[in-house]
């Protein structure tokens, strides 16, 4: 009986996101074979400081880092998408507040109790939920500005490599755009692929490009796709157990 290869885990999200992952993951699940290879860059893009704004709404890590960058401003309230967003906010100086996991829980929120306005939302090129015009509609006024870009990178040669391969590959998906890039340059593995999506929203964009089922996080964080990434290893490593003939 030759036992199959042990799963890998294929990170496809921006280098520095993927390594705080992957730490997080061998710090929970110890030595695992993890496999970075971004799809996505992270570009600053020039915008100009002191934009009008009495709070701030940043959505990602990356909106915090290049705003900081380019604006010394640090005497305003900020709203964030995720714990992470909003450590990032208040080790920059911040007055930060995580207000919830995804954009939707952001705009409840804010709708729920109306800061001081105009908001400005710092974001990257490529956003998903529309959250500056959303707010403006419910008569909280936010303006937008793009700090980053987040240009697309074709597939590494080991991640082709191991694509091609015997073993089983386990995809934590983190966003629709990382997830449709992902599917369209996995659609052909040979591999096994056991993938794990953030939301809904990104399991159909690798369905609609891999045209393979992703299973999806119980909720919207890092704590759950960190559990559902032990889960699909898990089962994986079950496969690898049961081995082939040969």
């Amino acid at each position: 009986m030759q036992r199959a290869p042990a799963p890998v885990v294929l990170l496809t999200r921006p280098e520095a996101a993927a390594r705080r992952f992957a730490a997080l993951l061998r710090h929970e699940a110890g030595e695992v074979a993890i496999l970075i290879a971004p799809l996505l860059g992270i570009a600053a893009v020039p915008f100009a400081a002191g934009l009008p704004a009495r709070g701030l709404v940043f959505t990602s890590a990356e909106g915090v880092l290049h705003f900081a960058a380019g604006d010394p401003r640090r005497d305003l309230s900020a709203w964030c998408v995720g714990a992470a967003t909003a450590a990032a906010a208040r080790g920059l100086g911040f007055a930060a507040e995580a207000a919830g996991e995804d954009a939707e829980a952001l705009v409840a929120r804010l709708a729920a109790r109306p800061p001081a306005t105009p908001l400005l939302h710092a974001r990257g090129v490529h956003a998903r939920g529309a959250v500056a015009a959303r707010l403006t509609a419910l008569g909280i006024e936010t303006a937008e500005v793009v700090v980053y870009d987040q240009p697309a990178l074709p597939l590494t040669a080991a991640a082709r490599a191991a694509a091609g391969g015997a073993a089983p590959l386990v995809l934590p998906l983190f966003s629709p755009r990382t997830a449709a890039l992902a599917g369209a340059a996995l659609a052909g593995a040979a591999a096994p692929l056991r993938a794990g999506a953030i939301s809904g929203a990104t399991a159909a964009a690798w369905q609609d490009t891999a045209g393979r089922p992703a299973e999806i996080a119980a909720r919207p964080d890092g704590a759950a796709m960190l559990a559902l990434t032990r889960r699909l290893l898990a089962a994986a490593a079950r496969l690898e157990g049961a081995g082939g003939s040969g």
